[in-house]
């Protein structure tokens, strides 16, 4: 085995309950010294913290994949390909799920923004997990307007009912243009339908001249698996769904036991 590269995920994989790469995780993911590219949906302003814990350096893909970067001088974003959300489509979701499910936590993404008009539980939560601060948008009209590079718009709940309601009303406003994605429980997140982690994980593949037999990743979730599927060995974390585990080439510790450092260290190396 001679792995040249690992595609990470981060919530619910290399990021333990709390959001945090701990010191020992990203110690043993140091010590193998494989290069590593985040596949995440995740902006690139809640990736900091643990590109600079883990010292990386090179591709990385964000908005699960409708943005792929380098990182520059001072940690500046440098996009290589973009996959942004048409305004009007933005707007006419938003205000849709503000009209049929006010209850439901909702913001969205641009390249550098995290924009709210409330701060909710569901705020309050992904601040705790990213420690990232909202840019507050006093008017709900403008709001719900939308923004014009608009790369994600994510929607919080911890009702299940509800969130399968949510589900069920976005998938019936047959919009070609966006993809719907669970990224955890408590998650839903809309991103532009060409915004795929697998297109990210192509590029680098593509720029390195990498064979599938050279590559691993590590996920827990269902956005995981095109990624895991275009890797030679797909690491699935012991805290991930079944139907994930099930295309595992090993399943690995949980993200609250450092499975991504323990996987590389038994695995990989």
């Amino acid at each position: 085995m001679n792995i040249k590269r690992i595609f990470c995920d981060m919530d619910g994989t290399l990021l333990n309950s709390e959001g945090r790469v701990t010191n020992n995780n990203a110690a043993l993911i140091r010590e193998a010294g494989i290069p590593i590219t985040l596949v995440s949906a995740r902006a690139p302003m809640e990736m900091k913290d643990a590109i600079e814990a883990l010292q990386l350096k090179g591709t990385q893909v964000t908005f699960n994949g409708g943005l792929i970067y380098t990182i520059g001088d001072h940690n500046q974003v440098l996009p290589i390909r973009s996959q942004t959300i048409k305004k009007s489509t933005v707007k006419q979701v938003l205000r849709g799920i503000r009209l049929h499910f006010p209850q439901v936590s909702l913001s969205y993404y641009d390249l550098n923004n995290w924009y709210c008009d409330k701060i909710d539980e569901g705020i309050l939560y992904e601040h705790s997990l990213t420690q990232q601060t909202p840019t507050f948008i006093h008017n709900e009209d403008q709001f719900l307007e939308g923004q014009i590079n608009t790369f994600k718009i994510m929607m919080i709940t911890f009702d299940e009912a509800n969130m399968l309601e949510l589900q069920k009303y976005l998938q019936s406003l047959d919009l070609q243009e966006i993809t719907i994605q669970r990224s955890g429980k408590a998650y839903l997140e809309i991103t532009h339908v060409l915004a795929k982690k697998s297109k990210g994980i192509a590029y680098v593949l593509r720029k390195e001249q990498l064979a599938k037999e050279e590559t691993a990743a590590f996920g827990d979730g269902h956005n995981d698996l095109p990624m895991l599927e275009m890797v030679g060995y797909p690491i699935v974390m012991d805290n991930a769904f079944d139907d994930i585990k099930a295309i595992a080439y090993k399943i690995t510790k949980s993200n609250d036991e450092d499975g991504v450092g323990y996987g590389i260290q038994k695995y990989l190396k």
